[in-house]
């Protein structure tokens, strides 16, 4: 990792802009209990269904697809939900295509996961694609948000599979304006709208020496796309998680 002298402060703190997890496992808690860090979980956006009634309204007819696919549990609690309230039952035929194997377990809140047919990817689309091809037949429905993964949806339109994609929560600006005079020393992006947020809570924003940490290639262009310093890229050849990328940095700077 390569890194810019002059910003090589030693780190204290981190703000990741995600909720806080729901158990003490996240790798973010090891990180800080290790470099004895301040560490802080704010979520800069936050999710909200789209109701049945509005789904739809987009002529989305739930019974006309033969299997699911899943990117996000965001998009199976709210396929699960939006089929409540319109009082659908999904049939017990029904194949659940997950992106992850975490998401496929995750399943089971909602379905009797050893009686279905699931199968699952490592985490994106393409490395279902083994699978899909053994069912290219079917009529895939796509839960997605209004921010839609437009990688997964162009590549089911680039292999030509029929599907539907169907905005059942859409991502919104979280009000984070009580952490206008907090500072810290990394502050850690996963999506372009948790930097659009920034930006509509503080349009004043600067950087100064703020280290920013970004995931994704989409992530990272939307700060290019700002103005600011990209400190540390994520995922790379070397640094596969944030966590790792984040604690490759530490142990640079707070030497």
């Amino acid at each position: 990792m390569q890194i810019d002298v002059e910003r090589s402060k030693k780190v204290k703190s981190i703000l990741v802009t995600l909720p806080k997890p729901e158990n003490d496992k996240s790798p973010y808690f090891t990180l800080a209990e290790k470099y004895n860090l301040k560490l802080d979980f704010r979520g800069f956006i936050h999710v909200e269904g789209v109701s049945a009634k509005d789904v739809r309204k987009d002529k989305v007819n739930f019974a006309d697809h033969t299997a699911v696919i899943f990117t996000s549990k965001n998009a199976v609690d709210h396929f699960f939900r939006v089929c409540e309230e319109m009082r659908y039952e999904v049939s017990a035929e029904m194949k659940y295509f997950c992106i992850s194997e975490t998401i496929a377990l995750y399943l089971q809140k909602y379905i009797q996961y050893r009686k279905r047919k699931i199968f699952f990817g490592k985490q994106t689309a393409k490395d279902l694609e083994d699978v899909l091809k053994k069912h290219n037949k079917e009529k895939f429905l796509f839960p997605c948000s209004d921010v839609a993964n437009e990688e997964t949806q162009r590549w089911l339109q680039d292999n030509g599979y029929d599907f539907t994609a169907a905005v059942l929560f859409r991502t919104v600006i979280s009000d984070i304006k009580d952490l206008k005079d907090v500072f810290y020393d990394i502050i850690v992006f996963f999506s372009p709208s948790s930097v659009q947020s920034l930006y509509e809570n503080f349009p004043d924003f600067i950087q100064n020496n703020t280290r920013i940490a970004a995931f994704g290639s989409s992530t990272q262009q939307a700060l290019l796309e700002h103005d600011l310093i990209l400190d540390i890229p994520a995922p790379t050849p070397n640094a596969p998680s944030m966590t790792m990328a984040i604690e490759q940095y530490i142990k640079l700077v707070n030497k």
